[in-house]
Order: C-alpha cells, then structure tokens, then sequence
C-alpha cells in the first residue's frame, strides 16, 4: 500500500492545531502499561500542535546517505573523555539515535555512539542534561538512576535540515531547540517512580559571546552553560492544570512552558543578540 507522507503530514497538522493539551499524568499511565521502558511523557499546552509534525517516518536509505559519512567529519569536534564516551554510551544504548515513537528502533542515517561528543552540559542539584551532537545533529541525554526510565535519543539536525550543518548560522547566537526532558528515578523503600520534568533550551554561538541567558517567563531568569560555542540550560518545570480540568483533587500535570527570551552577552555585557519568543516544541525537526 502507498503512502501519501505529504498528506499524512498535513492531516497531523491539522489534528494538532484543533487538538487540546495532553494530559502528562494520563499519558503516561497509558504508557507505561503498553511499554517496558515505562516512561512518562510531559507535553506542554504550547508543544502539542508542533509535537504532530515531527513524527518521523521510517525511511531505509542507503550507507552513502545523510549522515553516512558523519565518522569522517566528526574530527571538527572536541574529543570526549573516558567518562563522557561512558555518558554517551549510556544514553544511546541502541547504539545510536532512535526512532521518536519507538526506543527500540535505531536511525542509523543518524550516525553511531563513536560520532557523537558531549558539547555542553547542565548541571543543578536534581542531576544533569547535556547536549550531544555530531557535526551532523544532536540529542539531549538526561542521565537516569534506572536504564528503562531514560529518555530516548531523539535526533535534531542542525538547522533542522538533513545532513546538518553545524557552522551554518549567521550572527552571535542560534537557538536549536526549547524543549523538555525529564529525570525519573525510583524513591523510597518502596522504590516508586518520580518524575522531575525540566524545561531546556540548547543552541549555538558566535566567538564573541561570553554568556548566554534564559528569561524562562515565569519570574525566573539564568544563565546558560556555555562550552566552546555551544549553550544549554535547564530548569525545573512547573505543572499546572489545564483549561478543562474537572477536578483538583489530582495533582496538575500540564508542563507550564511559555515562549523564552535567549539573549547572548559580549565581553563588555553588551547584548550581541536577543531572540524573543521563543517557541517551545518537541526535539526530532528535520527528521521526517
């Protein structure tokens, strides 16, 4: 049977712009009985609609293509360490990206554990996330106490674009990403399931940029950690309830994730550059 993949995307869209937020709380219970890695996903009210246009299709394409030659060009990056190529290894246990909807199913077109470095990294008292790329894309590895609860490697080309270009940005600053992750981990004697969701924004920047911060736009603003012209940051998300919520007696479980400002800073704190209304949205752009 044939595809119409034009007309599948443009019904998603459609689905998506007249759908209501996801509740996060219900979706993962309903996630967590159908699958073995039982992880919750957090979806914000502003997420949702561009979440449908990313649902990659699963496409074989031959050795030669996108990506295909990532290994070759991956000398442009810094080297990883002993314990980051460990970090690295622990997040793409597949042996590489994998597919959006299914953490078993690895996008070799995406390149393998040995492209990947560690480019920058966040770190707060709940643990750590970090940007992961290759001169071709990226992923975001958030480090799990339990294998089965971590997030899966979801792969974003640079300029959102197969193959990726790493270098292909003009100006001091690009942002490549305002999304979530989430840290779960086991509590307790009992040992039961938490779930700490964090909002993140990773991108680029020029060599005159000496800092990079996040107003979050909820009365919280931080710096990002910025690495040999990359940048991430990461905050703790706050869960509300939705418009059309019919009770309170359970917790709220809508990520609250209002557009950001990203402003990069110069030597002398000089703005370089200000993005405003930032987008939040869902990693995997340029996959489909």
């Amino acid at each position: 049977m044939t595809i119409d993949e034009q007309r599948i995307s443009e019904e998603l869209r459609a689905v998506a712009a007249a759908a209501r937020p996801v509740d996060a709380l219900a979706h993962a219970r309903r996630a967590r009985a159908g699958s073995l890695r039982r992880r919750r996903l957090s979806w914000s009210i502003a997420g949702l609609a561009a979440a449908a246009s990313v649902v990659t299709a699963v496409i074989a394409l031959p050795a030669g293509g996108p990506g295909g030659d990532t290994a070759a060009r991956v000398s442009g990056l810094p080297d990883n360490t002993p314990g980051q190529l460990a970090s690295v290894r622990a997040c793409m246990p597949e042996g590489g990206p994998v597919h959006n909807m299914n953490g078993n199913l690895r996008m070799p077109e995406q390149g393998a554990v040995a492209d990947f470095r560690v480019l920058a990294e966040a770190r707060d008292k709940g643990g750590s996330t970090a940007l992961v790329g290759s001169m071709s894309g990226f992923v975001l590895c958030t480090p799990a106490t339990q294998q089965e609860f971590a997030e899966r490697a979801v792969f974003t080309y640079w300029g959102f674009k197969a193959p990726g270009d790493l270098a292909g940005f003009s100006g001091d600053l690009q942002v490549d990403a305002y999304t979530s992750h989430t840290h779960s981990y086991a509590e307790g004697p009992d040992r039961i399931q938490r779930d700490d969701t964090y909002r993140v924004v990773v991108g680029r920047v020029g060599a005159g940029v000496r800092r990079v911060e996040i107003d979050w736009a909820d009365g919280r603003r931080g710096d990002a950690q910025v690495t040999g012209g990359f940048f991430i940051a990461r905050i703790l998300g706050k869960l509300v309830y939705g418009e059309d919520a019919k009770s309170r007696d359970e917790p709220p479980s809508i990520l609250y994730s209002p557009p950001v400002t990203v402003t990069a800073y110069g030597a002398q704190g000089q703005v370089l550059r200000e993005e405003k209304d930032v987008a939040f949205g869902p990693l995997g752009r340029g996959g489909d």
